[in-house]
């Protein structure tokens, strides 16, 4: 049986993917729960990576552990290897037919995903050879899946500071959004905007605290010197805020475009009412995707024709439309 070679060690699949994730989440402990594994099987794959290398790839500061010189070569080292493969797959890919094959779509878990589930129909009638795939995820799942190459789009809301490296990466803006306040209080229901200051009077469900409008709704608060809100629930989508909103008369906050798929007699018949902030928080719906996927047949022709979608009828309309 052939001896592994020094680099097939160190740059087998499995041993980068226990590599990323421990470097990605600092725990022994969490990274073997998200890679399936023991603790005891992770720590021997680290070490014999380690010993592969001949140099400690992390060390522990009391309980918190950290990359070690050795480890950020290695990290380094490691995502240009990802970034080879994903340019390699992507070229090969630039040769393949533009009315076949499938896309891999990874949309927000929080965004209203109404006019991309009545695309992916329209798209299957228009050409049932391509096939889409939709992907509820959080935001880190999102990005963790472009970088790995397992999605070749991303829907998501834009600005996101949480994004330290946009080189590889080119966006396309779908529309622009509203952050709305959702409430139960009678004396506000005729007021287009609302005080930050009079939101916190009642008791809010929202987004799980790693969740992008969760995070934009803390950072406003903070900017507006006013205390953020107390929350009693936390959902990861729209339709489960709203849901618990109505039935608890708790506040919450909602993309005005959701609020748009709603029907709002329903909501008024059960007071709830919908105001922006002021300042109004603002933000936009984008698809994201790397730069070479754009080269893809399939993927530009799904591009352009979720253009074409919306030319004949507009994101809005289509939100309006069927109102639940």
């Amino acid at each position: 049986m052939k001896k592994k070679t020094k680099q097939e060690n160190i740059f087998s699949s499995k041993t980068l993917t226990y590599f990323l994730q421990l470097a990605d989440t600092m725990n022994y402990t969490q990274a073997a729960q998200i890679l399936g594994i023991t603790q005891p099987a992770l720590t021997q794959q680290i070490k014999k990576l380690e010993k592969t290398v001949g140099s400690p790839l992390f060390y522990s500061i009391g309980k918190k552990l950290r990359l070690s010189n050795s480890g950020h070569i290695m990290l380094n080292a490691t995502h240009k290897i990802y970034e080879i493969l994903n340019e390699t797959t992507d070229e090969i890919e630039q040769s393949t037919s533009a009315t076949s094959g499938d896309v891999n779509i990874g949309i927000l878990s929080s965004i209203e995903d109404k006019v991309f589930e009545n695309f992916a129909i329209h798209s299957y009638n228009n050409n049932p050879k391509l096939r889409i795939n939709i992907h509820m995820l959080t935001r880190k799942e999102i990005w963790e899946n472009l970088e790995n190459n397992k999605i070749d789009l991303a829907i998501m809301y834009l600005p996101d500071e949480s994004i330290k490296n946009w080189k590889p990466y080119e966006s396309k803006k779908i529309i622009s959004d509203n952050l709305l306040f959702i409430h139960h209080e009678d004396k506000f229901k005729d007021r287009e905007k609302i005080r930050f200051k009079d939101t916190i009077n009642n008791p809010w469900a929202s987004y799980p605290e790693d969740y992008y409008l969760n995070h934009i709704i803390r950072e406003t608060f903070k900017n507006q010197m006013v205390d953020a809100p107390k929350s009693v629930a936390r959902f990861t989508t729209p339709n489960q805020l709203l849901k618990f909103s109505m039935q608890t008369q708790s506040s919450t906050a909602l993309p005005e475009s959701f609020i748009m798929s709603k029907n709002s007699d329903k909501m008024k018949e059960c007071k709830t009412y919908a105001s922006r902030f002021t300042p109004n928080i603002k933000f936009d719906l984008a698809f994201v995707y790397r730069k070479n996927k754009g080269e893809i047949p399939r993927i530009s022709r799904f591009l352009e024709d979720f253009e074409e979608f919306l030319s004949e009828q507009d994101y809005f309309s289509r939100l309006k439309s069927d109102k639940q």
